[in-house]
């Protein structure tokens, strides 16, 4: 048993950036991973993923210009985003137990019992940075499945060499969902993306990545405390963006012109029969109306800041073209669909943790990251405390405040709420 004033669970670039935290704060941790570092980026993504963010946005607590690569404004391979992590964690000297599974995580009278498959530990305080995407999210729709027909999730997915030849029916049109997509439709297999509700979104706008205008207008820094819904605001998909050399927008026009055939929501399986939502029309026409408010909002400041002589000129999309009577069944033995690509999210995987602070679907009860339990933290969720809390460039804002929420809980100090909400 060793005892320690914080355990630090997962380095990932969370993890990694509440390390750097504490340590200018002087707060003895360790930071436990169950393989590498960065070892979801290792382990559990496609082999041509790119970040979705600028190479600029890399952006963590006490890293200088040295942890840029290559173009700032390219979008980096999975390779070298593990490569930047690991750097990172040699330049913040981080204190990380690697190769090291957390088998049980228990309240004690003083803090919190952490148990390994190495060594067991006893801290005061606990930070969760395991992430939010360590198990698919798949409906129950795919138990009902003929038995013929092969499913994959994107944490499985690695190219389109790997799925029988045919047909493949896409479920879900997020980030994940559209590049997958798209990737399998250019491989040579017709692709059938099954669509809900999306956020669509240019890649490049008024002659700058998208990315650099929801930075610079304050769209990525809003605050949990200033959304009205904030449990609904987490449940938003992500930006359909894809990080390539070429800076290419897709969406769903773009998706068509390739030969995907889109169709609305999946809501059932009689046998090889499928069945779609006839929403489909509404979901197009409601994330149309989502992207013109987000360009009204960077047009206004483009404009306010002067900027309107310095960048091209404002600009919409085409509407989101959707057929005249949209596919409401299809058969799987007819079409020739062989394999379902389940994109239809992620889940946090808590298996471990032996404290009541789970909600009615299994997430955690927080307040921007504070746990509902004396010095347990939560990082790298979906608008945890900002909407850029998911991304690389929003750990450190997140970890900066949750530091200082943990050293006052150490020191004895009640942070009011105010105050917990204003940083």
């Amino acid at each position: 048993m060793r005892n320690i004033t914080t355990v630090i669970i997962g380095a990932g670039h969370a993890g990694l950036a509440m390390s750097r935290c504490l340590a200018e704060r002087s707060i003895d941790h360790v930071v436990i991973e169950r393989g590498e570092v960065a070892n979801t980026w290792r382990t559990e993504r496609w082999d041509s993923l790119r970040l979705l963010t600028p190479n600029w946005q890399r952006r963590l607590p006490g890293l200088g210009e040295e942890g840029g690569v290559g173009d700032p404004d390219g979008y980096a391979t999975m390779a070298e985003t593990v490569a930047f992590i690991d750097r990172y964690a040699q330049h913040i000297t981080a204190p990380v137990e690697t190769g090291t599974n957390v088998i049980s995580v228990r309240r004690t009278e003083t803090g919190y019992l952490v148990v390994t498959d190495r060594v067991d530990w006893h801290c005061k305080t606990l930070v969760i940075a395991t992430g939010a995407c360590n198990l698919p999210s798949v409906p129950r729709l795919v138990n009902a499945l003929p038995g013929t027909i092969d499913t994959v999730t994107p944490l499985g997915y690695r190219n389109p060499d790997q799925l029988r030849d045919g047909g493949v029916l896409v479920v879900g049109a997020a980030a994940s969902g559209v590049q997958l997509a798209n990737e399998i439709q250019r491989s040579g297999r017709q692709v059938t993306l099954s669509t809900g509700e999306h956020i669509r979104a240019p890649r490049m706008y008024r002659g700058r990545d998208i990315q650099w205008w929801m930075d610079a207008a304050g769209v990525l820094d809003q605050h949990y405390s200033h959304v009205d819904d904030i449990e609904r605001a987490r449940r938003v998909p992500s930006l359909q963006l894809v990080g390539s050399p070429e800076r290419e927008t897709i969406d769903l026009n773009a998706l068509q012109e390739t030969g995907v055939k889109v169709v609305g929501r999946l809501v059932g399986i009689n046998d090889t029969k499928l069945q779609f939502s006839g929403s489909l029309r509404n979901h197009c026409a409601l994330s149309d109306l989502k992207l013109g408010r987000l360009l009204d909002t960077i047009d206004a400041w483009a404009t306010m800041n002067g900027l309107d002589g310095e960048v091209g000129e404002p600009h919409r999309l085409p509407p989101t073209t959707v057929d005249e009577n949209p596919t409401l069944a299809l058969d799987l033995a007819s079409s020739g669909i062989q394999t379902v690509l389940w994109a239809t999210g992620y889940r946090p995987d808590y298996s471990w943790l032996h404290v009541p602070v789970f909600d009615r679907k299994g997430g955690l009860r927080h307040d921007g990251g504070v746990v509902d339990a004396p010095g347990l933290y939560v990082l790298g969720l979906q608008f945890l405390r900002r909407r850029k809390s998911a991304l690389i460039d929003g750990a450190g804002d997140d970890a900066n405040a949750l530091s200082n929420h943990l050293s006052a809980f150490l020191d004895g100090v009640a942070v009011p709420p105010e105050q917990r909400l204003a940083s």
